[in-house]
């Protein structure tokens, strides 16, 4: 019997020892699985880092490709605009400089009179005598019985009328820059006047209305208007 029970202690050390050596092995194999785990869990974190850095770089190359197309876009433009802005500047040189007056609120007569004084001369020469027309210091020549003022036969002041043709001549220098022409070589070779439609003014009185066309160009030297 004694034998018997020592045969059964050595079966069940040796159980144990088995028993032991296969949870050793057991947990060995887990390690060694979570240690597997761990490094493809890295590697796959890895290969996403690197992916998301790829892809961040290809989105940053496309917005810089896109930045750029746009910049080039914007600066096509304003070359354009550039462009056209110059072309507006460059002044096409016309032959005459017109003025208009419609429907203006002075005597025909006068207006007449005016238009025949101011033909033949410059535009800045016309200004400065009706300025000294308006100081009534130089009188515009009128026929009829017209009382004579100094240096002329007859002649009166029509300030209000001087006053407007002032305004359209300094209109009239304005176009004659505009159409590239020379101030200095420019005259006025037409002046014009029509009556307008008068408005009535109440017991038999019309109102004082009038047309007035004038016209500059560049006279030639040697050449007379």
């Amino acid at each position: 019997m004694e034998k018997k029970t020592k045969t059964e202690e050595k079966k069940v050390v040796e159980d144990k020892k088995v028993g032991a050596k296969m949870e050793n092995k057991q947990t060995e194999k887990n390690v060694k699985t979570e240690d597997k785990e761990k490094k493809e869990t890295k590697e796959a974190k890895v290969e996403t880092k690197a992916e998301t850095k790829v892809e961040k770089k290809e989105e940053t190359k496309t917005e810089i490709k896109t930045e750029t197309k746009e910049e080039t876009k914007v600066e096509q433009k304003q070359e354009q605009k550039k462009e056209k802005q110059e072309k507006s500047k460059q002044i096409v040189k016309k032959e005459e400089a017109i003025a208009k007056g419609v429907s203006i609120s002075i005597s025909e007569k006068h207006a007449r009179y005016i238009c025949s004084f101011i033909k033949g001369k410059t535009v800045d020469q016309a200004i400065l005598e009706l300025e000294q027309v308006v100081k009534m210091k130089r009188a515009i020549p009128f026929k009829g019985e017209i009382p004579h003022r100094r240096n002329m036969q007859s002649g009166r002041y029509p300030i209000n009328a001087s006053k407007v043709f002032i305004s359209l001549l300094k209109g009239l220098k304005g176009n004659i820059i505009v159409n590239g022409l020379d101030i200095e070589k420019t005259k006025i070779y037409l002046a014009s006047t029509a009556r307008a439609f008068r408005p009535a003014k109440g017991a038999g009185r019309y109102a004082k209305r009038c047309h007035v066309l004038l016209k500059a160009k560049e006279v030639k030297s040697g050449e007379t208007q």
